[in-house]
């Protein structure tokens, strides 16, 4: 007679978070900085499909320069001639600004796609997908400051600064608007729909652009709204994006512009990611 013992039965216990971790390793700067750039590919290829997400960075810019210099032209500055280089930094400022709100509505329309739902099972950096339609948004900046010095010009805006005011102007104004998307990603990450993201991204960027210097003097403002236009943000870049296209001057005021873009990037850069993780 035969007698068979049976060995007991062990119980392995993995922790999830321990096995995701092994599929997805941490991803080294370098690749991080390839995965953005794939993503950022992957955003070009989309627009070079969906042609209408350029109305907002070519029609915008020729509207808003033409309306503002002929319609506020005579009262504020007695003429569209002497108007023209208070206005156009100023139209540049919102251009940008503006087209940048396009990437945390098109984030949550990917998310809310199910797109995302890909991405979190591949072995790729979190912050490539936020980042890289981030850094395809560049080439809208770029082509709506193009067309907004080019109307200007057009219609009578001599910049004094030359070229290499001008090309400064526009790089500013594009990093200011890269920094600022990030707000709206984070925007994009926490809202609902695409449709809020877009409500609150208005509610921002429209009393920051109208309540600043862009398009009236700030000598010609009451007090209280005086003490405001002084410390927006939006204020600093229009002055530094004129020193910079009328004068060629490279005042403080784009240091304080630069200073404000790398404090939104090092606070709504984590927030966005971490946010984006939450929803994996």
């Amino acid at each position: 007679m035969t007698t068979i013992t049976a060995e007991p039965r062990t119980t392995i216990t993995i922790d999830p978070r321990e096995a995701v971790a092994r599929t997805h390793p941490r991803a080294t700067p370098v690749d991080t900085l390839r995965q953005t750039l794939v993503m950022a590919w992957r955003a070009t290829k989309k627009m070079r499909r969906n042609p209408e997400q350029f109305f907002d960075v070519t029609l915008q810019p020729i509207l808003f320069t033409v309306m503002f210099a002929y319609v506020f032209g005579g009262a504020i500055s007695g003429n569209v001639k002497s108007y023209l280089p208070l206005m156009i930094p100023g139209i540049l400022a919102q251009t940008v600004l503006t087209c940048c709100m396009a990437t945390g509505v098109q984030l949550r329309e990917d998310m809310d796609k199910g797109v995302f739902d890909r991405f979190k099972s591949l072995p790729m950096a979190r912050i490539a997908p936020l980042a890289g339609p981030m850094v395809a948004d560049l080439i809208r900046y770029a082509i709506a400051s193009t067309l907004t010095f080019t109307m200007g010009i057009a219609i009578g805006y001599r910049p004094g600064g030359g070229v290499l005011g001008v090309a400064g102007a526009i790089l500013l104004a594009i990093f200011t608007g890269w920094s600022l998307a990030w707000v709206f990603t984070f925007f994009g990450t926490i809202a609902r729909s695409a449709q809020s993201v877009q409500g609150m991204s208005m509610m921002i960027l429209f009393p920051l652009t109208f309540l600043s210097n862009a398009f009236v003097p700030i000598d010609t403002l009451p007090g209280p709204l005086k003490a405001f236009v002084k410390v927006n943000p939006v204020s600093h870049l229009v002055s530094a994006d004129r020193d910079l296209a009328n004068h060629a001057h490279l005042s403080a005021q784009v240091g304080w512009t630069l200073v404000a873009c790398l404090v939104v990037i090092a606070i709504f850069a984590p927030l966005s990611v971490r946010s984006y993780k939450r929803h994996l």
